[in-house]
């Protein structure tokens, strides 16, 4: 695999402040669900959409991109089901004769991409994934062969899912991630020009129908310790009491095991970008070199999420480049710069907030 890089990350997910507060590290306030406060270019967008789009906003801020080089990559699998289903009550209640010619372009699964391609006036590929519970670390990997394969200099990675009325009839009162998490992936020499600082590298993805096996694909050429495995199903948070567990192929070390569905419940397409976000802030402490994020479930593991194949096991290994020095004591806290304020998140007032 091409060496890619993440230079950027940005969450926009209720009760979460960043992605330090993601494994209990962070010390920023964390957000509420502000639904009264709007944002221009927000208004008329399914929920999916805004999320992503405050989330990217604030990934980006700041950020120049090349227009026509900058993939953007979106994981959900819920995505815009809330409008699908509003096009259907509509149909079954005054026939197509109801819809409006202006909202048709919403059904479209894609449409999540669209929008923050065209906020930011980019003009690379633009594709949105929706496999199942791998489908987020599918999204990292295709980002690093859009890189790799010289379509992209940049790719902007989203994972969102929101938690609406329909995904709550869906679901059932299953706990459900409502929001968004953006990630910044180029090639590190262009890193290096714009002065960026590279947090994580992508240094293998592996897929399979076991999980013994992607991880192997994502694992077999690392040789040094792995500190933390981020798994898809039941674990272990870092601020309960952590057990060691073997690392993987070949390290000889133990990694503390963390489930961060525990605590934001189904997170579904949006897991593995999750999962990568996280793994920013545990390379950010000393002593940390490498992280294994595993989604989806091979029948003998973590707990499925019932989306997509369910035979099949996603799995990358993040490792700290040479160029990120640490920014952290060990045992210390990061939080976010003290100008960045942009914690309400403003996402609309068609949360389900019954479930």
């Amino acid at each position: 695999m091409t060496r890619a890089v993440i230079t950027g990350c940005a969450l926009a997910v209720t009760g979460v402040a960043d992605e330090y507060d993601l494994l209990g590290l962070g010390t920023a306030a964390a957000p509420e669900d502000d639904a009264a406060r709007a944002e221009i270019g927000l208004r008329h967008k399914d929920r999916a959409s805004r999320l992503a789009l405050r989330a990217a906003r604030r990934a980006l801020r700041g950020v120049t991109l090349p227009a026509s080089g900058t993939a953007v990559i979106v994981s959900s699998n819920l995505g815009n089901l809330d409008t699908v289903c509003e096009f259907v009550d509509t149909i079954g209640k005054e026939t197509v004769i109801g819809l409006s010619p202006m909202r048709v372009p919403h059904m479209s699964s894609n449409v999540t991409a669209s929008w923050i391609a065209l906020d930011h006036g980019l003009r690379g590929p633009n594709i949105t994934l929706c496999s199942g519970t791998t489908s987020g670390l599918d999204a990292i990997f295709w980002a690093t062969a859009l890189l790799a394969a010289g379509r992209a200099e940049v790719a902007v990675v989203v994972g969102v899912e929101p938690d609406t009325a329909p995904v709550a009839r869906l679901h059932g009162g299953t706990a459900r991630l409502d929001g968004a998490v953006c990630l910044i992936l180029e090639a590190p020499a262009r890193a290096r020009a714009r002065g960026a600082r590279p947090r994580a590298e992508i240094h293998a993805y592996g897929r399979a129908a076991d999980r013994a096996e992607a991880v192997h694909r994502a694992t077999g050429t690392w040789r040094g310790p792995i500190g933390l495995r981020l798994a898809g199903g039941p674990g272990i948070g870092i601020a309960a009491d952590a057990v060691d567990l073997p690392a993987g192929p070949g390290t000889g070390h133990a990694a503390i095991t963390v489930d961060l569905t525990a605590r934001l419940g189904r997170c579904s397409g949006a897991l593995g970008v999750l999962q990568c976000a996280a793994a920013l802030a545990w390379l950010d402490r000393p002593g940390h070199d490498a992280v294994l994020a595993v989604a989806g479930d091979d029948g003998t593991g973590d707990q499925p999420d019932g989306e997509g194949d369910p035979s099949a096991v996603a799995a990358v290994l993040l490792t700290r480049p040479a160029e990120n020095v640490p920014t952290q004591p060990a045992d210390g806290l990061l939080a976010r710069p003290a100008d960045d304020v942009t914690y309400g998140n403003g996402f609309g007032g068609d949360r389900h907030d019954d479930a």
